[in-house]
């Protein structure tokens, strides 16, 4: 009987783990696929074989990292209403073992990025370094926390280019890294609006306001849509025939547009939950996608 109870514990303490890993935040690093993505180059044996890597291994550095920040979080999270439930924070994952397990998903993430290069390592390391800083002291920052989960998306949105050594444009850049701010702004201000008169009890949230949240997603906003207009016109007019490109520009627009409608009405404080929950905005999204895919390879 004995035996048994320590099979159960033992599978509860993989599943607690397996949770507090959030496999569902790892739709997060389908960024790796934007620059290969917008380069055309995404079928290439070589470029899907990195770019695959990349992903595994954004999946790994990134579960480390939510077990190191909710090792800290944890005496905040009890006494938030949902986080609370998260396994460290509820103690049906012992600190020791997430920290263990964090620790090692990191060297797993940088021995398998050396597949690709040194280059991807860098950027996997990079990630590593600035999340743990997030965790450890970023967070209670103003606008340095900001700054850190920004870099977090726009070294995912890189990593896919630089681990099959592909040239990335400024105008990539811009957009990755003008569209992480505006998540990370609306993710900030959804939280906020959710917790309302407890917003306190999340350090990240309590030198913020609702305004000025506002007022950084909405710049965010407005630098992402003209960095990619710009892109998408100078793509379009570099490609001849019909200008896709420039057609995307719309539902690329409606998209903002769209999430800002669910971060505003607080539908999630994750950007993948706001993705996943609303119909309306993964057709925009499909429509989107079509679009640049047909201008990427000249349809």
């Amino acid at each position: 009987m004995a035996r048994v109870t320590k099979v159960k514990e033992g599978a509860g303490m993989l599943i607690s783990l397996l949770r507090a890993c959030r496999p569902r935040q790892w739709s997060k690093n389908v960024l790796v696929l934007a620059a290969p993505l917008a380069a055309g180059r995404l079928l290439e044996p070589d470029v899907a074989r990195n770019t695959a890597v990349a992903f595994v291994v954004f999946c790994l550095a990134s579960s480390a990292t939510y077990l190191i920040n909710d090792t800290a979080d944890a005496e905040a999270d009890r006494r938030h209403p949902v986080k609370r439930m998260r396994p460290i924070a509820s103690g049906d994952l012992p600190r020791r073992v997430a920290l263990g397990a964090a620790v090692c998903l990191a060297l797993t993430a940088l021995g398998g990025a050396a597949i690709s290069g040194w280059h991807l390592v860098a950027t996997i390391a990079a990630y590593l370094v600035i999340s743990i800083g997030y965790s450890v002291w970023l967070k209670h920052e103003p606008v340095l926390d900001l700054a850190a989960v920004t870099a977090g998306f726009l070294l995912r949105a890189v990593s896919g280019g630089v681990a099959s050594d592909l040239p990335v444009s400024h105008w990539f850049l811009m957009v990755a890294g003008f569209g992480a701010l505006f998540m990370v702004a609306a993710k900030r201000y959804s939280e906020f609006q959710q917790l309302g008169d407890a917003s306190g009890v999340r350090p990240s949230l309590k030198r913020y306001s609702g305004t000025y949240l506002r007022f950084v997603w909405s710049l965010a906003a407005s630098a992402t849509v003209i960095a990619y207009s710009l892109w998408a016109f100078e793509m379009s007019a570099s490609a001849g025939g019909l200008p896709w490109h420039a057609l995307s520009v719309a539902p690329f627009v409606m998209g903002i547009l769209r999430y800002a409608v669910d971060a505003d009405a607080a539908a999630s404080d994750e950007p993948e939950g706001i993705v996943l929950g609303d119909r309306g905005l993964q057709l925009i999204g499909v429509v989107w996608l079509a679009l640049l895919l047909l201008g990427v390879h000249g349809g």
